[in-house]
């Protein structure tokens, strides 16, 4: 054979074997990449969001931290979660005329110059203002902060925006870790419909890999422990930016939980953000409203199917108690609009369902009967630890949703009232293979109600729900 031609035919399959092992790794990457090490429970927690917006500070923060665990870390709310715009000093005071009130976009010359303050590295990577958290002077970032809520035995969490901020393209600053620069990977046409600090990133741009590694690298010395990602699962999935992040979690030497958002997250992608994400959104940001949290009973049934240890379908955060300060982020400051069924309703569903459970209210100036609905070990231990989770049927009137409880070898039952007005489920114990007497327990009443062999009836307030335990007498 000519020495040319067996040059060229080794040199050929030396470049198939490695795009075969490439792409075999890159699967095995994805599989392995969230796995239940880092969230084998819905993750239980707090986020600023539905309080304050975009203008949490760090007195407000560590003061809600204190309150989580004097009250609430017992029962398993660990994370702690500063969401949204963290870099700038006074987020949303300027007025910008092009959005509506109270929206945290930033001013720009039409060269593209800033003109509001970004607190921003030499590589581009966005830092604390100090003027709301002055713990980060000297370049210490959230660290001061992250020990905090560590010290308290529990988990610390922030959100960010995908992407690159304006202000690195602008200044075309480097990417840490390689020979490009911002411009070289951002992508101009691609931005946030609601927020307009970012360019997307081309996936597929060099030094579009080192930029997530020099994101994720940093929050890892700071000691994150959760990243909400932005603008990354609705309106457009972006399925290439969120294997950046993956791959840049993957090697940053920390386990880190990583929630996509907002929703309604893509169905048709399931497999594909089960694989690489520990929470997402399922829908759009949910308010307390019936006719949303109604919605939701249809987006956790198409969503069943993928709740597994370590990647969970989340059904957004928990408008109760005192919300939207200052009349942002949603309507007026306000004690949440939810009834009392409507409470009842919404943490049962979240239970059975096993969504994520993050509370959004200004804990240090709700009613105690917020507490009420966050302190029953009974109830959180269906979101913890059921499984087989789905619905048995839903309709206009009423839903009831089962799952195993792994403990007594029975049976979780959720009952809805979806009606406007009081109605009584019937609920047939054989339906659901129960053959004998069954002794059950109200969930929310933290009693034992009595044995039962055929038909249980619960009288429920309109929109409202009950949460039972049955197990089987032998």
């Amino acid at each position: 054979m000519n020495t040319n031609k067996l040059i060229y035919l080794i040199l050929f399959s030396q470049l198939l074997f490695a795009c075969i092992s490439n792409k075999s790794a890159k699967k095995e990457k994805y599989e392995d990449s969230a796995t239940g090490q880092v969230a084998p429970k819905p993750p239980m927690g707090w986020n600023s969001f539905d309080a304050y917006d975009c203008r949490v500070n760090e007195d407000q923060f560590k003061k809600t931290v204190d309150f989580m665990s004097e009250n609430l870390l017992v029962y398993g709310w660990n994370y702690a979660v500063i969401d949204y715009i963290w870099w700038h000093p006074s987020p949303g005071d300027w007025k910008n005329p092009a959005m509506r009130y109270g929206h945290p976009n930033i001013r720009y010359a039409p060269d593209g110059k800033p003109l509001d303050p970004t607190t921003i590295d030499e590589y581009g990577r966005l830092l604390p203002a100090l003027e709301r958290f002055p713990s980060a002077s000297g370049g210490q970032g959230f660290r001061s902060i992250a020990d905090y809520v560590h010290g308290k035995g529990m988990k610390f969490g922030i959100h960010i925006m995908r992407g690159i901020h304006r202000d690195a393209f602008y200044n075309n600053m480097p990417i840490k870790g390689s020979e490009f620069r911002a411009r070289d990977i951002a992508v101009i046409l691609d931005t946030c419909k609601w927020c307009n600090h970012m360019y997307g990133v081309d996936p597929s741009k060099p030094g579009a890999q080192e930029y997530y590694d020099s994101l994720f690298e940093l929050y890892a010395s700071w000691g994150i422990d959760f990243v909400k990602v932005d603008d990354i699962a609705f309106p457009v999935y972006h399925k290439g930016e969120v294997e950046l992040i993956r791959n840049a979690i993957n090697k940053c030497g920390r386990p880190i939980a990583l929630s996509l958002s907002p929703g309604e997250a893509p169905l048709g992608m399931a497999d594909h953000i089960a694989a690489n994400s520990n929470m997402w959104r399922i829908s759009a940001d949910f308010w307390d409203e019936w006719g949303k949290l109604k919605h939701n009973f249809k987006l956790l049934e198409e969503w069943a199917p993928y709740q597994k240890a370590g990647s969970w379908a989340d059904a957004d955060m928990l408008p109760i108690g005192r919300l939207s300060i200052d009349g942002r982020p949603h309507g007026p400051e306000r004690i949440s609009h939810f009834t009392w069924p409507e409470h009842f309703t919404l943490l049962s569903l979240w239970s059975i369902a096993r969504s994520p459970m993050m509370i959004g209210a200004d804990l240090l100036n709700s009613p105690d009967s917020t507490l009420f609905f966050l302190t029953n070990p009974e109830v959180i231990a269906v979101n913890q630890n059921s499984t087989g989770n789905k619905p048995l049927y839903t309709n206009n009137s009423e839903a009831v949703w089962i799952a195993g409880d792994p403990v007594s070898g029975g049976e979780y039952i959720a009952l809805f009232n979806l009606k406007d007005s009081v109605s009584t489920i019937n609920f047939d114990l054989k339906s659901i293979g129960f053959k004998s007497k069954v002794r059950i327990r109200d969930l929310w009443e933290r009693k034992d109600m009595g044995v039962f062999e055929s038909v249980y009836s619960i009288k429920l307030q309109p929109h409202g729900a009950g949460l039972l335990k049955l197990e089987v007498l032998k």
